[in-house]
C-alpha cells in the first residue's frame, strides 16, 4: 500500500507485523431524531434493525459471514431485553449467530466495540458487527414497587377474603408511577447536576458553555449541508415519510440562548437546554474484521483499532503523544462536561493530584476538534453515540489526509472510554 504524502510525517503505526490487526471496514447509523418525533411510534429494535440492514446493504457483506453480533443499549425496553438478538433475526442473520447487548451508560456501543475488537484480536472470530441503539420516545413506566407488590400478592391469593384484603390495603401513593431514572443509583444524582457542578468546579461560565454549544451546531449544520455525514442510512418510518438527515441540528444566536433558564441547578446553574445534548432516538452498527480476512474478502478497511479506557492510557500504550492526533471526536453530554474536562487535561495540578501523573495530558486543539458537529447538535441516543465518533473520526482522517483520531467519551458513575484510531492506507 502507499500511503498519501501527507502521513509520512509519522513512519509509526498501529498496525503490527505478526500481530492480528483489527479494522473498522464500515460503519453506519439511522438518523438521529429528537424524541417524539418522526420515530415515536417504533420500538428499540426496529431502529436497531434499520442500522443493521442498512450496513449490510452499503457493504454487500454476506450475513452468514458475520461470527457475532454484540449491541448497546441503556433503557431497556422489557419486551426486548435482549435487543441486539432482536434486532438482528429482525435483519435477517441467522438464528445460528449469537448476539448479545451490553449496557455502559453513554459508553454502552464503545464497550460493544471493544468486544468486539477483543473477539476478533483473539482469533475467536473475524468478523464481529457491534453497534447501539436508544429509544427515548417511548420508556418503560413501572407501578411504584408497593403497587407491584400487592399485584404480586393478589396473583398469589387462593381466597375472594385473601384478594378483598390485599385490595382494602390499597392507597393512593401505591398508584404514582416510577420513570426510568436518569439519575445514578449510588448518588441519586443526575448527569446535569454533575454537568452544573463541573463546571463549577473548574470556572466554566454561562457563557463558555452557550459559545461551545453554538459551535456545535454550526458546525453540524455546516457538516449537514456539505453532504459530509455520510455514514448515515435512510429509514423508512412505516405510514411516514423516509428519513434521511437528524432533525436536532439548530443553530440558534447567543442571545436567544442566553435567555433559557437554567435546567438542573436554580437559580444560580449555569447548564441549560440549549448547552446540554437533547433526548434522542437513533441506532448505529459497524463492522470490525480482522484486517486479513477483510482484504481477502476484497473490502477496503477505513481504519485500525485500539481501545481502551482512558486517554493517557490509550495515547502511552501506542507511544502517542497529544500532538500525533489529527482527529479529535469527543462526546458532548453538556458544554460544560466537555469544557471542564478540557481545562482538566491542560492542568498540571489534576495531573498529579487527581491522576497520579508527572505531568498534563494537554488539550485536544479546537482546530481539530469535534469539526462536523457533536452530540450537542447531532443528538446523543445514548447507546449509539460511540459507533458514530469512530465512524466519523475515520471518515474525518481520510477527507483531511490525517493518520490518528482519538475518540473519548464519558458515562455515568465516573466511567470514560478512549480508542485510538489509525487511517488504513488506502
Amino acid at each position: 500500500f502507499n500511503r498519501p504524502a501527507v502521513l509520512s510525517k509519522s513512519k509509526k503505526t498501529l498496525s503490527k507485523p505478526g500481530v492480528r490487526n483489527v479494522v473498522l471496514v464500515e460503519g453506519v447509523r439511522t438518523p438521529f431524531l429528537q424524541a417524539g418525533t418522526t420515530y415515536a411510534d417504533l420500538m428499540a429494535h426496529d431502529l436497531a434493525r434499520g442500522a443493521l440492514q442498512g450496513l449490510l446493504n452499503r457493504t454487500a457483506f454476506p450475513k452468514e459471514a458475520v461470527d457475532y453480533i454484540v449491541y448497546g443499549t441503556v433503557i431497556q425496553e422489557v419486551k426486548t431485553s435482549n435487543v441486539a438478538r432482536e434486532a438482528a433475526l429482525g435483519a435477517g442473520f441467522s438464528d445460528k449467530t449469537p448476539a448479545h447487548t451490553v449496557t455502559m451508560a453513554c459508553i454502552s456501543s464503545n464497550q460493544a466495540m471493544t468486544t468486539a475488537v477483543g473477539l476478533v484480536a483473539s482469533g475467536q472470530c473475524d468478523a464481529v458487527v457491534a453497534g447501539g441503539v436508544e429509544f427515548m420516545s417511548d420508556v418503560p413506566i413501572r407501578h411504584s414497587r408497593k403497587m407491584r407488590k400487592m399485584m404480586l400478592s393478589l396473583n398469589r391469593a387462593r381466597t375472594l377474603g385473601a384478594r378483598l384484603s390485599l385490595l382494602g390495603s390499597l392507597r393512593l401513593s401505591h398508584l404514582v408511577p416510577e420513570l426510568p431514572a436518569v439519575s445514578e443509583f449510588s448518588t441519586a444524582e443526575m448527569m446535569g447536576h454533575s454537568a452544573d457542578r463541573l463546571a463549577a468546579a473548574f470556572g466554566i461560565s454561562r457563557l463558555d458553555q452557550d459559545e461551545f454549544a453554538l459551535r456545535s451546531h454550526v458546525l453540524a449544520k455546516k457538516a449537514q449541508d456539505e453532504g459530509l455525514l455520510t455514514d448515515i442510512v435512510d429509514f423508512k418510518v412505516p405510514g411516514k415519510d423516509i428519513v434521511s438527515k437528524d432533525n436536532g441540528i439548530r443553530p440558534s444566536t447567543m442571545e436567544q440562548m442566553s435567555k433559557l433558564k437554567p435546567a438542573f441547578i436554580k437559580p444560580h446553574g449555569t447548564v441549560t437546554a440549549a448547552n446540554s445534548s437533547y433526548l434522542t432516538d437513533g441506532a448505529s452498527a459497524v463492522l470490525i474484521m480482522s484486517e486479513e480476512k477483510a482484504l481477502a474478502m476484497g473490502y477496503k478497511p477505513k481504519a485500525y483499532l485500539s481501545p481502551t479506557y482512558a486517554i493517557p492510557k490509550v495515547l502511552e500504550r501506542s507511544g502517542l503523544t497529544l500532538a500525533d492526533i489529527d482527529a479529535f471526536e469527543f462526546h458532548e453530554a453538556f458544554a460544560g462536561q466537555v469544557l471542564a474536562n478540557l481545562t482538566a487535561m491542560e492542568s498540571d495540578w489534576f495531573a498529579q493530584n487527581c491522576m497520579g501523573r508527572k505531568a498534563k495530558v494537554g488539550a485536544p486543539p479546537m482546530e481539530k476538534f469535534n469539526l462536523w458537529g457533536g452530540s450537542l447538535s447531532l443528538g446523543h441516543p445514548f447507546a449509539a453515540t460511540g459507533c458514530r465518533l469512530v465512524t466519523m473520526v475515520a471518515h474525518r482522517l481520510k477527507k483531511e489526509g490525517g493518520q490518528y483520531g482519538l475518540v473519548a467519551a464519558c458515562a455515568a458513575g465516573g466511567q470514560g472510554h478512549a480508542m485510538l484510531v489509525e487511517a488504513c492506507p488506502q
